[in-house]
């Protein structure tokens, strides 16, 4: 990995962890989890392997999921994604308080996240090798922390109250706008309605073009309906060409 560029992720790491983790969270927030803090290793190792040079498209989501970078430290990190397509297995250590209904089992963790199944398993599919991929493609999360309730419900960061999500937002808008000043993307693509909006008002007067592509949760109802179909299409629309062949991404 080019050394300038690992100093620069790092040292953009480095600050959004020192930002977020002074940060505290009310009611009905009970547990925050900090990935880049106990499963650095991975989200390090990541961005090692494929994140050492500039980028087309950089993919913003919105924040980890409790079964994919929570247990990964990669975005969307779906352990058998991970592990087996991208190469990475790193030990993963464990947040400072942890729910009893959300252990972090790192590696060894059995459920799946479908998410990021999704995403990086149309990755697999499309360009068969992750380094093809990530040629084109960067992803990113625009904020690093899990939010749990009581019940261990995860609470995303919209949910917030309003004085809560300024401070957060201010942290997380300056990391994402350090990290597209490295990876140089032409554009940066929000992935869902929530991360386009940060995008658009984090990165406002960079000039850079900004887009969306439906989120592929579960709980998005469109996104069950042939996810990767879906947003070959949104970024046809876009202009941004993807590799020929007849493999289409999985739904």
């Amino acid at each position: 990995m080019d050394g300038g560029l690992a100093t620069d992720i790092a040292a953009i790491t480095d600050d959004l962890v020192a930002g977020v983790r002074r940060l505290t969270f009310s009611a009905p927030v009970t547990h925050t989890y900090h990935p880049l803090i106990y499963a650095r290793s991975g989200y390090d190792r990541y961005v090692a392997c494929f994140g050492a040079t500039v980028k087309a498209v950089v993919l913003v989501g919105m924040n980890p999921g409790p079964f994919g970078m929570a247990q990964t430290g990669v975005p969307f990190g779906d352990v058998e994604m991970v592990d087996e397509w991208m190469g990475i297995n790193t030990r993963i250590a464990q947040p400072s308080n942890i729910h009893p209904k959300r252990p972090i089992s790192g590696f060894s963790c059995t459920r799946k996240e479908v998410s990021g199944r999704r995403l990086w398993g149309w990755a697999k599919q499309r360009y068969e090798n992750p380094d093809t991929f990530f040629k084109q493609f960067f992803v990113l999360n625009y904020c690093p922390l899990v939010f749990m309730e009581a019940s261990g419900r995860n609470r995303t960061p919209d949910k917030l109250p309003a004085v809560e999500k300024k401070r957060l937002f201010q942290i997380c808008d300056t990391a994402l706008q350090r990290s597209i000043d490295v990876f140089k993307p032409q554009w940066v693509i929000g992935i869902g309605g929530f991360a386009e909006k940060r995008i658009k008002d984090a990165l406002k007067g960079m000039h850079l073009k900004i887009g969306r592509i439906t989120h592929p949760s579960p709980a998005n109802p469109k996104a069950n309906q042939g996810w990767g179909l879906q947003i070959e299409s949104e970024l046809a629309a876009m202009g941004i060409g993807l590799p020929d062949g007849k493999d289409k991404g999985p739904s």
